[in-house]
């Protein structure tokens, strides 16, 4: 029997696609992410295991004849045979890496309609020199970057929590926010109800209640956005909820700094002499001071 026949033989398995269902995603390093259902997707790292052939492979390399733009010498062909030696392991791990990504983010999508992620700042985590490897190894961002569009493929919806929303300080049974919680914790312990949970389970689970009080205005990373987004100068900036017993929905912001400022339409300062470009267009709004000397 050919391979076709087979294949069209072979019954296929039943879709478990649940357009109403909620799934909260943790990501980390030690596990790759953990979700609000319980499920610990583990992290393969593997530049890690491939970094001992790389180190071996990089000093053979560095034995050999390479270029010297100085001099114009010409690579010798043994160091062109493991240079390209060396690309096909750094290849290989980033193949093995994009692999496991797109198998999880496509199961997710397909099973789940509303998939809530957080807003992680990648780049500020690479400055620590103790877990920058392992972040990068992690692919933290390209996670993020396939769930956005295969969403949109199957019909659901991206929800990207807040990023000072915090999901690891607040207690998923009572809601209560905790002042401080060290990264070496991995174990949340509630003070208020006596809840004791993972660290990475907890989060999950509030990022996925968060997703019924969130009101998404579509489909996409940009729904749920909020303290990443650059705001005027003057204007209100988002800090960190202060830490006691309250809903999780609930973010402070500062009051404008600077004196007063409000968001009117543009309109030509005459008697300053301000003008601007945009003075042609009398429905652009823009922020402007009041001045002190006149209604405007």
């Amino acid at each position: 029997m050919s391979r076709s026949a087979s294949r069209a033989s072979a019954p296929r398995r039943a879709s478990r696609r649940r357009p109403s269902a909620v799934i909260g995603v943790d990501v980390g390093i030690k596990h790759l992410a953990v979700l609000s259902t319980g499920e610990l997707e583990p992290n393969p790292q593997h530049l890690a295991a491939a970094s001992r052939r790389m180190r071996r492979l990089s000093r053979r390399m560095s034995r050999r004849c390479g270029p010297d733009r100085r001099t114009g010498q010409h690579p010798s062909n043994r160091w062109e045979r493991m240079r390209k030696r060396l690309a096909q392991v750094h290849a290989r791990v980033a193949n093995l890496r994009l692999d496991g990504i797109h198998k999880l983010t496509t199961r997710l999508t397909r099973e789940y309609g509303t998939v809530v992620v957080e807003d992680l700042h990648v780049a500020g985590m690479l400055r620590n020199r103790h877990l920058a490897r392992h972040v990068a190894d992690a692919g933290f961002g390209e996670l993020r970057r396939q769930l956005a569009y295969k969403t949109l493929w199957n019909g659901g919806q991206l929800v990207v929590a807040d990023r000072w929303y915090p999901s690891s300080k607040t207690c998923s049974d009572c809601g209560t926010v905790k002042a401080k919680l060290a990264l070496s914790e991995r174990t949340y312990t509630c003070e208020n109800c006596g809840l004791i949970l993972d660290r990475d389970l907890n989060a999950a689970r509030n990022l996925a209640a968060l997703a019924a009080q969130v009101n998404t205005a579509g489909s996409g990373p940009v729904a749920g956005r909020g303290a990443d987004r650059k705001t005027c100068h003057g204007g209100p900036l988002a800090v960190k909820r202060q830490p006691g017993i309250a809903t999780a929905d609930k973010t402070g912001t500062v009051s404008p700094q600077g004196g007063a400022v409000d968001h009117v339409p543009y309109r030509q300062h005459e008697g300053n002499g301000i003008s601007s470009a945009l003075s042609q267009r009398p429905c652009c709004t823009i922020t402007v001071r009041r001045c002190t000397t006149c209604p405007y």
